[in-house]
């Protein structure tokens, strides 16, 4: 009996053993051939010839100052603030007045609804007024420390998507879009304050 009982020990000790062992080598191989983590600095998305980087999974961190060829400063490397200063410029050939602030910051509260932000050089809209957001405006979300801005890269009947940067591995998002008493609102997780958006006079 002894050497029946020591024998199944010995077994179930083998059968752990193997379990085990190959599930590490089943984690490496993913790990070296299967999953390869996003490294900062990779290209995460595009919209219109814009790229998104990864900047990690520390949201307050950066890697440096980001400039354009000609010397514009779009900010630290890779926040979300670089990116929206990064697509005006090369995507609409928009330079802001006021280089510097957080990403709240863009959004100013004592600038009307419809009238120009004047450090952004922008026509800022107000969350939950008569102005449909459009593709391609920038939405500032002021309900975090230093805030969140994205642009708008789909609007459809009760939805927009936008497109982001320095939010771990998610380049894109959603929000509802409703339409009450002649006024538009976006929600869901979040809200944003407003959007800003570039309008040609000539």
């Amino acid at each position: 009996m002894r050497k029946i009982h020591k024998g199944l020990i010995f077994l179930i000790i083998i059968i752990i053993l193997f379990i085990v062992g190959g599930t590490f080598v089943s984690n490496k191989f993913n790990q070296m051939f299967l999953y390869k983590e996003n490294s900062i600095g990779d290209v995460l998305d595009s919209y219109k010839g814009v790229n998104v980087f990864y900047n990690g999974n520390n949201y307050g961190e950066n890697h440096g100052n980001s400039y354009s060829k000609d010397g514009y400063y779009y900010g630290y490397k890779w926040q979300c603030v670089e990116y929206v200063k990064r697509f005006y410029y090369e995507a609409k050939g928009h330079k802001m007045p006021d280089v510097y602030g957080n990403a709240k910051d863009f959004f100013d509260i004592n600038t009307e609804h419809g009238h120009l932000n004047k450090r952004r050089g922008l026509i800022q809209h107000r969350n939950g007024e008569n102005e449909k957001p459009k593709v391609d405006d920038l939405l500032v979300f002021t309900d975090t420390k230093f805030g969140h801005v994205v642009i708008v890269t789909e609007v459809g009947d009760d939805y927009i998507e936008v497109i982001q940067q320095n939010m771990g591995s998610s380049s894109r998002d959603k929000f509802t879009l409703k339409y009450k008493n002649k006024k538009y609102f976006i929600g869901g997780k979040r809200s944003p304050a407003g959007w800003l958006r570039k309008v040609n006079y000539n």
